[in-house]
């Protein structure tokens, strides 16, 4: 049985090292482009829900907002651009997260209150709800606060028009 813990721990470390190793890279590839668009900006790098998960921030944010974009369209780009500079170099299919000037955050806490409140409205009218499209990354988070608030949600669609939809109990 010690054996079986000490290869998940090992197994949990290779993770973490992994992990890690992504935000290495894509904070280099992320510096080198800052540099390019000569835009100042500090990378922050952390692991978060097993994915690595990085950050540029910046005193003066205003900057930054050029990387991110109307309604966070460079944002998203720029980490699929990121996310192959780290299979360029690992190999490996990353699910890297990157924030810009703390949008993802915002609007993280944005769909969640968004997801909260249609499982209350489902819960009170006991009728499903379709919301509006929206990227892979706002349904995972509506769907996360619809669970926590103790419904079901379902994506439907094809994208880019792909919708939750909140289900009664």
């Amino acid at each position: 049985m010690t054996e079986g813990t000490t290869t998940t721990a090992a197994e949990g470390g290779d993770t973490l090292t992994r992990l890690e190793q992504e935000g290495e890279i894509a904070a280099d590839y992320l510096e080198g482009l800052l540099d390019i668009a000569d835009l100042d900006g500090d990378i922050d790098m952390d692991v978060e829900a097993d994915r690595a998960a990085v950050s540029i921030v910046s005193d003066s944010g205003r900057d930054l907002q050029k990387l991110v974009g109307r309604d966070g369209e460079v944002l998203e780009a720029l980490q699929e651009l990121t996310r192959l500079a780290v299979h360029r170099e690992t190999g490996d299919r990353s699910r890297l997260m990157l924030d810009i000037a703390g949008f993802r955050a915002k609007k993280r806490e944005e769909l969640a209150a968004l997801g909260a409140q249609a499982a209350a409205d489902v819960k009170e009218s006991g009728e499903p709800m379709e919301l509006a499209p929206m990227t892979p990354f706002e349904r995972k988070v509506v769907h996360d606060a619809v669970a926590a608030a103790g419904l079901r949600s379902e994506s439907e669609g094809e994208e880019p028009q792909r919708f939750v939809v909140v289900l009664p109990a």
